[in-house]
């Protein structure tokens, strides 16, 4: 799995995923939570709907109500036409949030709202639609820090939060870089019809030493570009940016005898 070995969160998403409880994948950037996320609605009872997804970060803040909540022709200045937006969208599924501390204070009430009667309207509308999904949301932030911060309002959090999953940084899961390196050179040899099919003993040594930032994220694009600069079956630690972002695990892995 993309996700890495089974341990505690792993786990986790097994025992709570056919439930419908709300769900909080907390975690630094680049732990890839929305795969998380994914995992959780394809092991649900929703599977066969629709997962809908919005990064709350991603958007300009005075989209997001209208993307969430959908609007009618002439709701606003542009609005040519009516819209369902994503909770509409996600009807029987799953709506993932991420970045959930981004998204405005004010829109934050509503939400609650939509989660506490199950019913929401559109921008320009009297009219209540059902509002039958399940919340997934996510953040790179503690969620307490951000309820402190009042950038997530203390009575949205304990709503979304009915369950946490945390996503341990690469670094602290050690054990999962060999499989997800893997995964990672295969996806890409296929990807772009290149030779590589397996990993030399010094370059496995650099991707165990290194601690990874950037988590998943990083690994995945050290592997894209190894595999572009690999002209032989071979992945070698040359192919890695080593010298640029590496100079301790380049170290290390001199002195595992290469």
């Amino acid at each position: 799995s993309e996700l890495g070995s089974a341990r505690g969160f792993y786990r986790t998403i097994d025992s709570v995923a056919e439930s419908d409880a709300n769900i909080l994948i907390t975690g630094e950037s680049g732990t890839v939570k929305e795969l998380v996320a994914n995992a959780i609605h394809f092991r649900s009872l929703r599977s066969r709907k629709p997962m809908m997804k919005v990064n709350c970060a991603a958007l300009p803040k005075d989209l997001i109500e209208s993307e969430l909540f959908g609007h009618t022709r002439g709701a606003f200045t542009g609005a040519t036409a009516d819209k369902v937006g994503l909770i509409g969208q996600s009807s029987g599924g799953s709506l993932f949030l991420d970045e959930i501390g981004e998204m405005p204070l004010e829109l934050q009430p509503k939400l609650l709202r939509v989660l506490e009667e199950r019913t929401y309207t559109s921008l320009g509308s009297t009219k209540p639609h059902d509002a039958d999904f399940r919340l997934i949301t996510a953040t790179n932030r503690n969620p307490i820090d951000a309820v402190n911060a009042k950038t997530i309002g203390e009575d949205v959090y304990y709503r979304i939060n009915t369950i946490e999953i945390y996503v341990p940084p690469l670094r602290e899961r050690a054990e999962d870089v060999q499989g997800l390196a893997e995964h990672f050179l295969r996806e890409f040899s296929q990807k772009y019809g290149r030779p590589a099919r397996e990993i030399s003993q010094r370059a496995y040594a650099y991707l165990f030493e290194y601690e990874w930032p950037g988590n998943v994220r990083e690994l995945r694009n050290q592997i894209e570009r190894a595999v572009l600069l690999t002209k032989g079956e071979t992945l070698e630690l040359e192919a890695l940016q080593v010298g640029r972002i590496a100079p301790r695990a380049m170290a290390a892995s001199a002195q595992h005898g290469s």
